[in-house]
C-alpha cells in the first residue's frame, strides 16, 4: 500500500515509446504514477493516451516538473542529444532523477551522470533484459547503477516494470547489461548450431528442447529462440541491429580493460554479416540461425 501511495505522488516521464518503451509506459500507468510520454514519431506515443498517459509534443514539455525521467531512446548518442538540448535542460528540475534504461556504453552513463549533476539532477543507469515479452508482462530484469539512496527512491517505479537489482555505482548497470548481452549473443550462436545439427541429423528439435529442460544446457534462449529458429519466426523481439550494437559495446569495454573476448568477437562478426550481407537488421536476433544456414550453403557450393 505504501508503494501505491508513493506512486500516485510521483510525476514520471518516459522518453522513447518504441517496442520496449510503449510496453514499459503502459505498466507505469497501471502502477498509478502521473505519466507523460514523448517520442520523436508522435504516432508511436499516441496509443498510450488510452492508458492515461499525457502525450507531449516536445521532450522539454515532457520533462517539465518530472520527478523521474526514464529514457528508452535507441542509443546513448540520442539520449545525450536530448540531455544537452537547451529547452530540456531548462525544464529539468533540481532533485529529479534521470533513469537511463536503454543500453548505452558505461562511459556514456558516467559522462551523463556528471553533467546532469550540474543541474541538480540525479542519475541511475538501469538497462533491462527480457525483450518485448518481459516488457509486456512487467517481468524485466533491471540492472541498476547509481547511489543506493537514489535507487531506493526510484525502486517503486522500476518494480512496475520488473525486478530491479542495485549492482553498484553509476555505469555498473550498463556493464551488467553488457555481460548479459555477451551471454545472450554467444548462447544464440550456440543454440543456432545445435538446432541445425538436430535438424540435419533427423532429431525432433522440439522434443530435444523438452528433454533438455531443467538440465545444464537449458536456458530461455534455448527454449524461446530455439523454437523461433525451427519455426522460422523471426519477427523482432530483440532486433539484430541492437544485438550488434551491444556486442560492439562489449568489445569496446573489453579493449579498455586490455582483455580479449574471442567468443564474443566471433559472434559479433556473424551478426555483422547477418545485417550487412543478408539484410537482417530488423529481424529478431534469433535470426542468426539464418546466417548459419547461409554460411553452410555457401561453403557447400
Amino acid at each position: 500500500m505504501k508503494e501505491v501511495w508513493i506512486m500516485k505522488k510521483l510525476n514520471v516521464t518516459l522518453l522513447g515509446t518504441g517496442l520496449m518503451g510503449v510496453r514499459m509506459a503502459q505498466n507505469i500507468c497501471k502502477g498509478g504514477a502521473r505519466t507523460k510520454v514523448w517520442n520523436r514519431t508522435l504516432s508511436k506515443a499516441e496509443p498510450l493516451a488510452a492508458h492515461g498517459a499525457k502525450i507531449c509534443k516536445t521532450a522539454a514539455e515532457a520533462v517539465l516538473n518530472a520527478d523521474i525521467i526514464i529514457s528508452m531512446l535507441s542509443d546513448g548518442s540520442i539520449s545525450r542529444f536530448v540531455q544537452i538540448n537547451k529547452p530540456v535542460r531548462a525544464s529539468l528540475k533540481s532533485g529529479a532523477v534521470w533513469i537511463e534504461m536503454a543500453s548505452i556504453k558505461p562511459e556514456e552513463a558516467r559522462v551523463s551522470a556528471q553533467d546532469l549533476l550540474l543541474l541538480g539532477v540525479r542519475y541511475i543507469d538501469a538497462p533491462v533484459s527480457g525483450g518485448t515479452r518481459g516488457a509486456e508482462t512487467a517481468s524485466l530484469s533491471i540492472m541498476a547503477g547509481g547511489e543506493a539512496s537514489d535507487f531506493d527512491y526510484v525502486a517503486p517505479i522500476l518494480r512496475t516494470m520488473g525486478k530491479p537489482v542495485h549492482v553498484g555505482p553509476v555505469g555498473s548497470g550498463q556493464l551488467a547489461k553488457l555481460a548479459n548481452q555477451a551471454i545472450v549473443g554467444v548462447t544464440i550462436a550456440a543454440v543456432a548450431e545445435a538446432m541445425l545439427l538436430l535438424q540435419k541429423g533427423g532429431a525432433d528439435p522440439k522434443a530435444v528442447r523438452l528433454a533438455l529442460a531443467g538440465g545444464f544446457a537449458d536456458s530461455t534462449v534455448l527454449q524461446l529462440h530455439g523454437a523461433r529458429m525451427t519455426d522460422g519466426d523471426f519477427a523482432p523481439g530483440g532486433p539484430s541491429h541492437l544485438q550488434l550494437k551491444d556486442l560492439n559495446n562489449v568489445l569496446a569495454e573489453a579493449k579498455q580493460f586490455g582483455i580479449k573476448l574471442p567468443a564474443v568477437a566471433s559472434t559479433r562478426d556473424r551478426f555483422e554479416r547477418l545485417i550487412t550481407e543478408l539484410n537482417g537488421a530488423s529481424l529478431d536476433h534469433s535470426a542468426l540461425y539464418l546466417e548459419l544456414i547461409d554460411k553452410n550453403n555457401s561453403e557447400n557450393v
